[in-house]
């Protein structure tokens, strides 16, 4: 399974970047998925783009975005937790969707907006619940097209948060911190 922003990127550039891994599927995991500024990227232009050039779509926004319907996600600041959501009957739900597709064959590209996916959901919740509640490591797919997987994700976000591991935090601990970190600094905060 892999993810992808789009961001800036053309629609051209965005299909061949899918193509070039092999993608057969797009699970949109936007909450809203429309864009204000790249029309390429609203719900209904984007299924029509995929379905032209031989990609199939679906959207799991609902199962997988970064916000809630359910106030319980929420912290007093009226901050999404991802932890909160992890657990929630819907979200699990929508990883088992993607479990099934990748059952039946289907190569999956989770998409959202954001152009790196450190200070995205598809990395802060999704990549991280695979990779440490269901051992599956997600691969994202960077603005230039390479490949970043998880688990180097993770390293970059110790870095980018200035979190190292020392005599009181070892490696594990040092990373729940950086994540956590990265989590307040970029998870979806209602407006009141």
């Amino acid at each position: 399974m892999f993810t992808i922003g789009y961001a800036t990127k053309p629609i051209a550039t965005y299909i061949e970047q899918l193509q070039q891994h092999g993608v057969t599927v797009v699970a949109d995991v936007r909450s809203v998925p429309y864009s204000k500024v790249f029309f390429d990227y609203h719900q209904e232009a984007l299924r029509q783009h995929l379905q032209q050039a031989g990609l199939r779509y679906v959207y799991l926004g609902d199962e997988l975005g970064p916000r809630s319907k359910d106030p319980a996600h929420y912290d007093n600041s009226q901050q999404v937790q991802f932890d909160r959501l992890m657990q929630a009957p819907l979200y699990k739900s929508g990883v088992q969707r993607l479990f099934d597709g990748v059952d039946k064959g289907f190569c999956i590209a989770m998409t959202c907006a954001c152009k790196d996916p450190a200070i995205c959901h598809r990395s802060l919740l999704v990549g991280w619940s695979l990779m440490h509640h269901y051992d599956c490591e997600l691969q994202h797919i960077t603005h230039d097209g390479a490949l970043e997987s998880q688990s180097a994700l993770e390293q970059r976000l110790m870095t980018l948060t200035d979190t190292v591991p020392d005599l009181l935090a070892g490696e594990a601990a040092a990373l729940q911190l950086a994540y956590q970190q990265q989590c307040r600094a970029c998870a979806y905060r209602r407006h009141s």
